[in-house]
């Protein structure tokens, strides 16, 4: 896809949504930190109904870590993989307390140390709670970008290193909610709604559906 494109589409997304931001439910670095942990292989959704709960009554590392394991476990069982994710936390709180005087680092190499952190959740952090020009490609943006032509690649690291190639700097902070956002109501996994679709006359996907809208 050529860079000319490339910019159109950007500059549609921001049209439409001038200030995206993530769905997911926080009020400090720690508490997106935490949030973005517990997202894994589930729902925005069901992430902010149990961290609505959790967080009234423990909202930073100090207070998560005296719940201990099995005391976070009952603010969260209705999150998949809630077992492995409790310990997760507990033990990344531990780390924040020893190694980060409880502060959330602001390195990739930091944070990717922290149990339970990823490349994209590293990512996520250092975008939403910092402002750095970082790209968390999850599943949304893989196939958007795929399915688009936008930025192909074999998985995804490929694709987020391809995104930071060819987004434009003006659009780089806030590219990957706009392509999550797209992907998550847009252009889904089944069957993509195209008729709906802002890009779709800029998309170089072959297949695109056609049907009313209105039923």
């Amino acid at each position: 896809m050529n860079r000319k494109k490339i910019h159109v589409i950007f500059s549609r997304f921001k049209a439409a949504n001038p200030s995206p931001k993530t769905e997911l439910e926080y009020s400090s670095a720690f508490e997106l930190l935490v949030a973005v942990i517990l997202s894994a292989q589930a729902t925005d959704k069901s992430v902010n109904v149990a961290t609505r709960v959790l967080f009234k009554h423990a909202r930073t590392p100090e207070a998560i870590l005296k719940l201990g394991v099995e005391g976070l476990t009952k603010y969260i069982r209705t999150i998949g993989l809630f077992n492995t994710k409790a310990k997760n936390v507990i033990a990344m709180c531990r780390m924040l307390i020893e190694e980060h005087g409880g502060e959330v680092p602001q390195s990739r190499e930091a944070l990717e140390a922290l149990p339970g952190v990823g490349r994209k959740t590293a990512n996520v952090i250092l975008n939403t709670a910092f402002g750095q020009p970082t790209m968390a490609v999850d599943t949304h943006i893989f196939r958007v970008a795929n399915r688009t032509g936008l930025a192909p690649g074999k998985d995804v690291r490929a694709v987020e290193d391809h995104l930071l190639k060819v987004v434009p700097d003006e659009y780089i902070h806030d590219a990957h909610h706009w392509l999550i956002l797209h992907g998550r109501y847009v252009c889904v996994a089944r069957k993509p709604k195209c008729p709906e679709c802002l890009i779709k006359d800029l998309c170089e996907y072959t297949q695109k559906t056609v049907y009313d809208v209105q039923r």
